[in-house]
């Protein structure tokens, strides 16, 4: 047989607590632990098909030609899977996102989580779901916490070669009912991607060090907000980090600034909303996009009240959602 081919489906994810920060650029190992919610109807559908007539890579995005850097980074990534196989023949590489790319929504996170476990099944690997989480990690360190989906927490770890550096499900989406109601603000890629935003806060923000102490902390609180399944500690917990996250980032030199004047409305709409009795906390991830973690009760409320604020162009609603699986294309 002269090729292999299999197709996966991933969801993105959103940190409530957030990864903004990382101990090794190559291995894409966190500085500190992170904790994620998989985000359905925010799916990446990938095809991989390795063949042994190809001379090169060949990516597609949303079928279109990727660029050159994505193709870059896809093929590398392949590389690390060809290694683990013993192959050598070269692949075509569909991939679709329905949500926005590159805008702070996580694309990386469910595409290289897609792409992961479409290469490694079209090549007959069969991996744990901790080590296909820590092999997406290679991707995008995002991506291991979409492996497992759910609410997921992606560990820190201490080895040196990440080997104990992956996401685990803490919570799957029948365990706690909450929602995401996201904003879109500005569709398009941002100018700064998150890897050298994190690199540049990490290198010149006066809060950095302290950013990194206080989402450590978080985690261990968050965690214990899930399994008490609190999810008005869950938010605001969300909150902080977000707004932490985001002041460190500010911090750099140069300031990094995400937001545009929609992210700020959205918060203080969202403030707005909790002062009237709503369970409803902003959050807001590398991006302009806001986003608002509340109770199904409040769901309707949250997505009418950011829907109608100057400067929101689209609102999603995302419930809870499971892990990467196997897609069927039709």
């Amino acid at each position: 047989m002269t090729s292999k081919r299999a197709s996966a489906r991933a969801l993105a994810n959103v940190a409530l607590v957030k990864y903004f920060g990382k101990r090794d650029l190559a291995l894409n190992l966190p500085a500190a632990g992170s904790l994620s919610l998989a985000l359905e109807p925010l799916e990446t559908i990938t095809e991989v098909e390795f063949d042994e007539a190809r001379d090169r890579d060949e990516v597609l995005l949303g079928d279109r030609p990727a660029s050159a850097a994505f193709a870059e980074r896809v093929s590398s990534f392949l590389d690390l899977v060809r290694s683990l196989a013993g192959e050598t023949r070269k692949a075509r590489v569909e991939t679709a996102n329905k949500f926005p790319t590159g805008a702070g929504l996580a694309s990386s996170a469910s595409g290289f989580a897609a792409l992961a476990l479409a290469a490694t099944k079209a090549l007959g690997l069969t991996l744990s779901e901790a080590e296909l989480s820590a092999l997406a990690r290679r991707g995008s360190g995002s991506a291991s916490r979409s492996i497992p989906g759910g609410i997921a927490v992606w560990d820190e770890g201490v080895r040196g070669d990440g080997a104990d550096s992956f996401a685990r499900c803490i919570a799957a989406p029948g365990d706690i009912d909450l929602r995401l109601v996201v904003g879109i603000s500005d569709p398009g890629p941002k100018a700064l991607s998150s890897t050298k935003a994190m690199e540049l806060t990490r290198e010149t923000s006066p809060y950095y060090a302290a950013w990194i102490e206080t989402a450590r902390a978080q985690l261990v609180d968050a965690i214990a907000a899930v399994e008490k399944r609190d999810l008005e500690r869950l938010g605001e917990i969300a909150e902080h980090s977000a707004l932490a996250m985001h002041a460190a980032a500010l911090a750099a030199s140069p300031g990094i600034a995400y937001w545009n004047g929609a992210t700020v409305e959205a918060l203080h709409a969202i403030r707005k909303l909790r002062e009237k009795g709503h369970l409803a906390f902003f959050t807001c991830d590398a991006g302009p996009q806001p986003k608002a973690l509340c109770a199904p009760a409040d769901e309707a409320q949250v997505a009418t009240t950011l829907a109608q604020l100057k400067g929101i162009q689209k609102v999603i609603r995302c419930r809870l959602g499971g892990g990467a699986r196997p897609y069927a294309l039709t």
